[in-house]
């Protein structure tokens, strides 16, 4: 890679499903969230390379109460995000509950409550359009078969412009059924061009599908549809779903994702023109880039979203996400730095995956070392902290109260099976209750756990091979916790998180 290419992909990391707009010299990214909290990530860049974090649109899910506890795989599914009439907006479907749309006048807000634009099981990946040459609004979007019994269909709406409700009962518009050898057709995308209306929509499924483009002159159809993007002889899985923007000198990008396992969905920029039939060219002539020439856009520094936290006052860092809507108290300010945790009380203390009090960002895509210093400070028997790698299936290391009021380092895992935790190693003394905790994560999101309590780094345990949930990669988290009893259970202190390239 020289200083005038860039390589893909451009998001090293789970930012499912996302979609891109421009505004100015500004573009700006948002992507599926899930049942995590903050929701609908806000990332930032000039040159459509380089990204940063710059917030969420969503504070929390809601109803609050559905989001009490993890649901990781329900919640914020594929947004879209747009700009119009000076407000940014964003429409995502939730598929127990329907499409919801926010607005803002700026990208870092205030953002409106979720508005229920559209109630119903299965509805999903809806995308507006403000057509502005006749000033009508529409809306598209998918269906979940495992909610709904219907899946491989776009419906589309007439819109009210203020984006506040639908003007019919909607009409299925594109029937991938009717497709020979397509299926699974989702995350449409809708656009204006040409005297067309078009829609960027996957067939496929995430592991092994392909892009598609579809085309009418009237947005109800009837629609045409063409192959824009597909594996072909790269290494680039299933490479689809994703949004088209234009640079101000006229250059059109696409980007998308790209199944990976446990490190979820990460996010390539593919070169985009049109061909001399006036449809859309991806990639080489239909094929995922590795490089590319950059977009012609002015140079920026490289950037990435943040990893690294020293949890200054106390408070965490854009990229940390609860596993569900936020208790009060979990995390308290304080004057220094690092970040202290209450030890919560639970009674499922033996699973981090029913538990919404933990801190989590993305698992990066690349072999890495993350690495963080605990000072567990709870004379709780079974009160416990540490350092996880959280999916289907989990591990963690970190320290515990013993009943005999001696501190020990433990490793524990628990198979996506098992419904609870077991010892992934014996456990040893940490005689001052401090440790510093190692995860490095090599290919295949391979993990080997280590620590030190004193006496240097030492091995921990087996090999755990990270794995995804159905959805959502793979996450690390920090975590602090007590078994279910009455009172006040002692905190936690992480300092130092890093994430260091292997």
């Amino acid at each position: 890679m020289t200083s005038e290419t860039y390589r893909n992909p451009v998001l090293d990391a789970d930012w499912s499903d996302p979609d891109v707009v421009r505004v100015g010299d500004d573009f700006y990214l948002t992507a599926s969230s899930f049942g995590r909290a903050p929701g609908l990530p806000l990332l930032h860049s000039r040159d459509l390379v380089n990204w940063t974090l710059v917030g969420h649109a969503l504070e929390r899910l809601e109803p609050a109460g559905e989001f009490a506890t993890p649901r990781h795989d329900c919640g914020v599914w594929a947004p879209s995000l747009r700009y119009h009439d000076e407000r940014f907006w964003i429409f995502w479907g939730d598929p127990d509950q329907g499409i919801f749309q926010i607005n803002a006048p700026a990208i870092r807000g205030p953002w409106t409550r979720p508005h229920l634009l559209k109630a119903g099981k299965g509805l999903i990946d809806p995308c507006p359009l403000w057509d502005e040459d006749t000033g009508e609004a529409y809306l598209v979007h998918a269906w979940a078969k495992s909610r709904s019994g219907v899946k491989n269909r776009l419906t589309g709406h007439r819109m009210r412009p203020d984006g506040t409700g639908l003007l019919d009962e909607g009409k299925v518009i594109v029937d991938g059924d009717r497709i020979p050898g397509w299926f699974t057709l989702e995350g449409p995308k809708l656009y204006r061009h040409d005297g067309w209306f078009w829609i960027l929509a996957p067939a496929g499924g995430v592991e092994t599908g392909w892009q598609g483009a579809f085309r009418s002159r009237g947005f109800f159809g009837p629609y045409e549809e063409r192959i824009v993007l597909e594996q072909k002889d790269t290494d680039v899985n299933g490479p689809h779903q994703g949004g088209w923007v234009r640079t101000p000198s006229g250059e059109d990008w696409f980007l998308h994702f790209q199944q990976r396992g446990a490190h979820g969905r990460v996010v390539h920029l593919q070169p985009m023109r049109w061909g001399p039939d006036e449809w859309p060219v991806l990639g080489d002539e239909g094929a995922p880039v590795a490089e590319h020439r950059r977009p012609d856009l002015p140079p920026q520094p490289p950037a990435a979203p943040a990893t690294d936290d020293d949890f200054p006052g106390g408070r965490y860092g854009r990229q940390w996400q609860w596993t569900a809507n936020p208790g009060d108290g979990w995390a308290t300010q304080h004057s220094g730095d690092g970040l202290r945790l209450t030890c919560v009380r639970s009674q499922d203390a033996h699973d981090l995956r029913k538990l919404p009090h933990v801190l989590t960002q993305r698992l990066p895509g690349a072999p890495c070392t993350a690495e963080v210093e605990l000072g567990l400070d709870s004379d709780e028997p079974g009160a416990r902290a540490g350092l996880a790698v959280l999916g289907d299936a989990f591990g963690w290391i970190g320290l515990q109260r013993g009943t005999d009021g001696t501190v020990h380092l433990v490793h524990r895992f628990a198979e996506a099976v098992a419904e609870g935790e077991r010892d992934a190693a014996h456990p040893r003394l940490a005689a001052e209750g401090r440790a510093r905790l190692r995860i490095e994560i090599g290919a295949g999101a391979r993990c080997r756990f280590s620590a030190d309590v004193g006496d240097g780094f030492r091995p921990s345990g087996p090999v755990f091979a990270a794995t995804p949930w159905r959805w959502v990669g793979a996450l690390l988290g920090l975590f602090a916790l007590a078994p279910a009893g009455q009172g006040h259970a002692g905190a936690a202190a992480f300092t130092r998180f890093r994430i260091s390239a292997s």
